[in-house]
């Protein structure tokens, strides 16, 4: 079976929140077939700088199967983007997974997708994602949660780590390793293991 997943992209997104995940995902290009979605057909600029040319926009009204929403210093914009907001809502009714990195979380909080739901985001800017959605039961510590059919992650890299659970829920365990071994990359298994908690002062311990 395949999965269409919608990589959602906008001004300021961080581009290893993104393609962190492509990258795992693609490992499997006849399960997982990727599409750049964002509100209009303009090359989207990234955190990093480069630009981006997408392959959906949000009026083309495309279901998808896996919507992957990444952070990036642009969420701070986009939580006030309606546009945005309003087409996450629309495919969560019918996405088989949502997702998150880093402060994408913070994006699905605004839409109110998380309100009731356990979620977590990046650790250094977890404050400000927790004040986009006070219905939500955030995780200060875990490098990623999931929550039903709802998975967000820390931050940054924490995105592969999630993304490689995600591929074994769907498909295998050992599909998983193998994405992450043709990668190579340590794949972080323990989603509770999250030291970044701690440096930025949300824990203990």
């Amino acid at each position: 079976m395949q999965h269409a997943v919608a990589v959602v992209i906008f001004e300021g997104f961080e581009m290893l929140d993104a393609f962190g995940p492509v990258e795992m995902l693609n490992m499997h290009p006849e399960i997982f077939q990727m599409h750049l979605v964002a509100q209009d057909s303009a090359n989207v600029v990234s955190a990093q700088g480069p630009r981006l040319v997408v392959d959906s926009v949000f009026a083309d009204a495309t279901q998808y199967d896996i919507l992957l929403v990444p952070g990036g210093p642009g969420t701070r914009r986009e939580v006030d983007n309606s546009a945005l907001l309003q087409w996450l809502k629309q495919q969560a009714q019918h996405a088989q997974f949502i997702t998150s990195v880093c402060t994408g979380s913070a994006l699905l909080a605004r839409a109110g997708l998380l309100d009731g739901v356990r979620a977590t985001s990046n650790k250094k800017a977890f404050d400000w994602a927790m004040t986009q959605g006070p219905k939500v039961d955030w995780v200060k510590k875990a490098r990623w949660v999931e929550d039903g059919n709802i998975w967000t992650s820390s931050g940054v890299s924490a995105g592969m780590d999630m993304t490689l659970a995600l591929i074994e829920k769907i498909l295998s365990h050992k599909a998983a390793s193998d994405a992450a071994l043709w990668a190579e990359y340590q794949w972080q298994q323990d989603k509770e293991h999250d030291p970044f908690a701690k440096v930025w002062g949300l824990v203990e311990d």
